[in-house]
């Protein structure tokens, strides 16, 4: 039986890991330590067997006592500043948060399991992400776990800053940490942030669809839910001080993804006359296409052009594989979003962040 301590367990990929963690092992004891702020929603965890403790990362006194009261022997760490729009325009809460969060959760890790000349069992998990990598040209191939670093932007700077602190303690000190690179995740309870359900939500309420540069910016594409699958094996498998690298075998440009979503919407409104009635400001509510929508817009700064991972060492080792190619998992997230309305009103208006 394991007690886990979940970091930004309230977030998007935390809390479908808390989820399959809590469904899947139901013994085992799940502690959720998330700040809420923008991005956590209690929302997320409804109906999980797990204990939710609002605080901060960087709250060592708190996460000693967690660490302590709860005999926790693994730690999950999931929270992170994640957005890179959100890095450009405010940098400091990503050094805070990723780089000082980080190192406040390994000193207290550090004091509970290997303090007093005692060393007791534990792992320390880090989620990090396939940004800290830099951009690939489109004939490069596809990052490794040793691929060196070159960070491009405040957000992927401070995942690598945080990397390597992980790295440091394990080397240093002695904890049994593993460090896990993924690549974009999409799925259920995503904040409207980030391109997919930004962009369906968009497209529900009739609002633009605004595509940074040619659109042609490349991805691997990887359900939550296979991502989370991937972390449950480097905790029960992996090698402490190692890395291992997530993907979803899916290298697509944003623009194949946002025509994707355009043609799924479409077909769900020609489906169900109901959308219509729920939804009268999509284009489709008036049988028009959604791609009507899109608008071209100035590329960010520093925009990586393509990523892509090569997951074989995760594969070889850890018996990982995604179960969800793109077309069915795509599928199924726009489903969840149809059919939970309630959910992302409530942070489309604000309402959500009266229970934080």
């Amino acid at each position: 039986m394991r007690s886990l301590l979940v970091t930004g367990g309230a977030g998007f990929i935390g809390a479908n890991f808390v989820r399959l963690w809590a469904r899947e092992r139901p013994a085992d004891r799940i502690t959720v330590l998330d700040a809420l702020t923008y991005a956590g929603n209690r929302a997320n965890l409804a109906n999980v067997k797990a204990e939710l403790v609002v605080g901060d990362i960087r709250d060592e006194a708190l996460v000693d006592q967690l660490l302590a009261s709860r005999e926790v022997d693994t730690i999950v760490h999931f929270a992170a500043e994640s957005h890179v729009d959100r890095s450009i325009s405010g940098p400091d809460a990503f050094v805070e948060t990723n780089v000082v969060g980080t190192h406040a959760l390994l000193k207290a890790a550090r004091r509970a399991w290997l303090g007093d000349g005692a060393r007791r069992p534990h792992r320390f998990h880090h989620i990090s992400t396939d940004e800290v990598y830099g951009t690939l040209g489109p004939e490069d191939p596809p990052f490794t776990e040793t691929t060196p670093y070159a960070p491009n932007s405040p957000y992927s700077a401070s995942k690598a800053a945080s990397d390597h602190l992980v790295r440091a303690y394990h080397h240093t000190f002695g904890l049994e940490t593993t460090t896990s690179n993924c690549s974009n995740n999409y799925g259920p309870f995503q904040f409207p942030e980030k391109l997919i359900p930004l962009f369906l939500l968009n497209a529900l309420e009739g609002r633009p669809l605004p595509i940074y540069g040619d659109g042609m910016q490349v991805r691997d594409w990887l359900h939550v839910e296979d991502h989370c699958r991937g972390i449950m094996a480097v905790i029960d498998r992996g090698r402490p001080g190692e890395t291992y690298n997530i993907g979803g075998g899916a290298e697509l440009p944003n623009l194949v993804v946002i025509d994707t979503l355009c043609r799924a919407i479409d077909d769900a409104f020609a489906a169900d006359p109901s959308l219509t009635r729920r939804f009268p400001d999509a284009p489709a509510a008036r049988g028009l296409p959604t791609a009507s929508l899109k608008t071209f817009v100035a590329d960010r700064p520093g925009h990586d052009r393509r990523y892509a991972i090569d997951c074989s060492k995760a594969r070889d080792e850890l018996g990982y594989a995604p179960r969800h190619d793109f077309a069915s998992g795509f599928a199924q997230t726009v489903a969840w979003y149809l059919a939970n309305e309630p959910w992302w009103r409530a942070i489309r208006d604000g309402s959500y962040r009266a229970a934080a």
